[in-house]
Order: structure tokens, then sequence, then C-alpha cells
């Protein structure tokens, strides 16, 4: 098993309930696939560094997972078909990652 994060933006134009059905897509993917979810953070709507499908903002999300390697291609498709994603990445993260990682979450709950 190995530790990945995925980073996905979705279209701005989405409604809370289209936002809500897509990631639960996705995380529902991964799991029925083997995956553990790690961590799950919702970034809330940023402005884009540059303008994509004619849009100057998105929806953030972030995915922390452990899952064979298998997995990710198939993950990666199901974005790629997905018209609501507007761009996606996917890492392995190695040692220094995964602390990394830790980090920033015990940051977040700190801040809750």
């Amino acid at each position: 098993m190995n530790n990945y994060e995925t980073v996905f933006i979705l279209n701005p134009v989405l409604s809370d309930v289209q936002i809500e059905e897509t990631v639960k897509k996705f995380e529902d993917f991964l799991i029925k696939n083997g995956a553990k979810m790690v961590s799950k953070e919702n970034w809330g709507l940023k402005k884009l560094a540059y303008a994509i499908q004619n849009k100057k903002s998105g929806f953030y999300h972030l995915f922390e997972f452990t899952a064979p390697g298998k997995v990710v291609n198939p993950y990666e498709q199901e974005f790629r078909r997905d018209e609501r994603v507007m761009r996606f990445l996917t890492v392995k993260l190695d040692k220094h990652a995964i602390e990394w990682a830790e980090k920033r979450r015990t940051r977040l709950k700190a801040k809750a």
C-alpha cells in the first residue's frame, strides 16, 4: 500500500449539493477499490492563478489516502471523464511528505 495525495478543482458554477455528490463519488471509488482514506479537506472557493475553461475560480479539495498502485490509473480516469472536474493532480508521497502532511493535519486540528 502506497500513500497518495490528490488535489482537484471543481467548476465554480456547481451547487453545494453537486459538489458534495462529486466529492462523495471519488471517495466512494477509492474505498470500493481497496483504498483507505487518511484525510479529506475542503479548501473552498479559491481564485485561480490563470483561467481554466474560462473560469477564474474553483472549489479546491484534497484527499490523502493509502491504496495499492493499481488503483491510481482507474481513479485518474474517473477524473478525466467527469465534466465537473477542471484539474486534478495525484502524487505518491514519500516518507518526508507523509511527515509533513501529518504536521499539517495536526496544525489544522489545533486551529479548529
